[in-house]
């Protein structure tokens, strides 16, 4: 009999070993197939401002070419003029290279350029160093880190899943102390989160300028950090919500979703960080997940 029992705790332990790491892999697999589906939106989004860049620089490299003719006529002008011999037809030569190259249009222009480029280099870099914080392996230990950047940085992320369906509406809390986490995990059930709300929103049919809005939002609640991820969208209808945190349960269709991302949302809040993960719907009007996560006994 005890023999029995032994075999079946054992026989337990390994086939909880065995779920543990199938989940572990299934999380990995999620990761890498959200880095995979973001790769072609990252793309596209660095290469807008790179474009323009380019196009920028091009501008600035034939407006040089113009000013080198204007300037080589001054120096012209000047050299002649040290000597004591200016004559009408070097002066009129300056006027005729100062029109030619459009001085005035090319003052106004180029500080326009440069200042475009700049942005557009600002835009690439905030895109990379927003993958590269999103993308940070971690590891086993909690870290204590900025909840709101961490947030910042997936929506920049994913930011072509959600900027044709909706606008994006940030209200996070300024005062929000640093929170012990697993950085990557839940940057995965953020973007999960929104882009799920991005699909929500883009079921909706006949809106205003064909655009919802996502209103990501923090605070701090007593011991516990909240976040609040809200959309315009269909809703849940009644007879799903008992079900969207169980695997494999999807409502959207064959090859759009696996319905892992909202099971494996919870099993991150509630099972690695002891935090909670509720919704609020309204059919035809939208949904709010709210996330909390506790700050830890040092702010207790």
């Amino acid at each position: 009999h005890f023999l029995a029992i032994k075999e079946d705790i054992t026989t337990r332990k390994l086939a909880e070993e065995e779920r543990a790491m199938m989940e572990i892999k299934l999380r990995q697999a999620m990761k890498l197939e959200a880095i995979g589906q973001l790769a072609a939106g990252i793309a596209h989004e660095i290469n807008t401002p790179t474009q323009y860049v380019g196009d920028n620089t091009r501008f600035l490299q034939d407006a040089f070419g113009d000013l080198s003719k204007i300037l080589e006529s001054y120096h012209h002008l000047f050299e002649t003029s040290r000597r004591g011999s200016v004559n009408p037809e070097l002066v009129a030569g300056v006027e005729k290279a100062i029109q030619e190259a459009d001085l005035a249009y090319l003052t106004e222009e180029i500080p326009k350029a440069i200042s475009q480029s700049l942005e557009g280099v600002a835009r690439v870099t905030a895109i990379v160093r927003a993958m590269k914080e999103f993308s940070h392996p971690g590891g086993d230990e909690k870290q204590a880190i900025d909840l709101n950047r961490a947030i910042e940085s997936t929506i920049t992320v994913c930011r072509n899943e959600w900027k044709y369906v909706a606008e994006m509406a940030t209200k996070f809390d300024p005062d929000l102390p640093l929170v012990p986490c697993h950085p990557g995990e839940l940057n995965q059930v953020f973007l999960n989160l929104i882009i799920n709300a991005a699909h929500a929103i883009a079921d909706v049919k006949g809106q205003e300028n064909g655009k919802g809005t996502i209103t990501v939002g923090t605070r701090r609640d007593g011991e516990w950090a909240e976040i609040r991820i809200a959309d315009t969208g269909t809703g849940i209808p009644e007879e799903h919500r008992r079900k969207i945190f169980t695997p494999f349960f999807t409502t959207k269709e064959v090859g759009k979703g696996t319905g892992q991302g909202l099971a494996i949302s919870h099993s991150v809040v509630v099972g690695k960080h002891q935090g909670t993960i509720e919704f609020e719907t309204e059919s035809g009007k939208g949904t709010t997940f709210i996330i909390r996560l506790p700050l830890g006994p040092s702010y207790s």
